[in-house]
């Protein structure tokens, strides 16, 4: 059975028509779909709409006068969805997940500057360097490091992300230059828990050699806190480049064994795969695909 307003259009396709054939190949159905559809609107309107016989249709006085009535009533629905599709409806609430460091620097910047330009967008940014359960916790839009692994979520590779080996020249100065990974290993670094398992992160270099630091002269769990560690002097340390870019650049960090840094980590900007996608979220997801590059990868 058709709805109304499918019943309606039909309706004035038969009545703006010589016959119902040519109304059915206008619509690009058969004809016996416009018969249907006509009598059925009869049968609801308990009215007779056209005089049929084997020649010619003609639309009845009732017809006429529905034509109208019909022709109003979708021209307004037109414009309701009209306007729907041609207002700036990024507006609402729209939650985004990030990790810490990469939320505070690049992230939130990015949505401060899109809320400019849509006042009614309220963005609600989580910060956690452990990945959030994106379903479960109802988040829109992730950015995350390193491999998705779920086939739940549109995901966007924006970029890469090469991982540096740091220390602050003084300590530099104070304990020697490292040669090698077994000479690193011997000096004193920084350590960054992982919040999923409790245990630090292993360190990775080139040709996927990694070693787990046995001492660490400092541990934490927020990447803020270890690069300021590491620039105070405390010990090596390992972060992507994009945390530690202005350290280097202000020479209060300085590269070590950058032949041994590792493949690049990758940039993901992802949503989880529901159904018809808000406005909102997609203004939000299509600017972090578009800016995070120019600010993350910038040299």
């Amino acid at each position: 059975m058709l709805n109304r307003l499918d019943l309606l259009k039909i309706f004035l396709a038969a009545a703006s028509s010589a016959s119902f054939r040519e109304a059915a190949t206008r619509l690009g159905v058969s004809p016996q779909v416009v018969t249907r559809a006509v009598r059925e609107l009869e049968e609801q309107l308990k009215e007779t709409l056209f005089h049929r016989n084997t020649r010619r249709v003609l639309i009845t006085t009732f017809g006429q006068s529905l034509v109208v009535n019909a022709q109003a009533a979708l021209a307004e629905v037109d414009a309701l969805f009209g306007l729907a599709s041609t207002r700036d409806d990024a507006t609402g609430v729209v939650r985004i997940t990030a990790p810490s460091g990469l939320g505070r620097h690049y992230v939130q910047p990015i949505l401060l500057e899109l809320m400019a330009r849509h006042p009614g967008l309220i963005p609600d940014l989580r910060l956690a360097d452990a990945p959030s359960a994106v379903v479960d916790e109802q988040i829109d839009i992730g950015v995350r490091v390193g491999a998705i692994g779920d086939n739940r979520f549109v995901a966007r590779a924006i970029g890469p992300l090469p991982i540096w080996t740091v220390a602050s020249p003084a300590l530099i100065e104070r304990v020697g230059e490292p040669r090698n990974l077994k000479e690193l290993e011997a000096r004193p670094v920084t350590c960054l828990i992982d919040p999923a398992s409790g245990r630090p992160w292993p360190w990775v270099f080139r040709g996927e050699r990694h070693f787990q630091p046995a001492s660490p002269a400092f541990v934490t769990n927020d990447t803020s806190v270890e690069i300021e560690a590491a620039c105070a002097g405390v010990g090596f340390s390992q972060s992507t480049e994009y945390l530690i870019r202005a350290y280097v650049q202000r020479g209060q960090l300085v590269r070590v064994l950058p032949r041994l840094d590792p493949e690049p980590w990758k940039l993901y900007v992802y949503r989880p795969q529901r159904g018809p996608v808000a406005r909102r979220v997609r203004v939000v997801f299509d600017e972090l695909v578009a800016k995070l590059p120019m600010a993350t990868l910038r040299t």
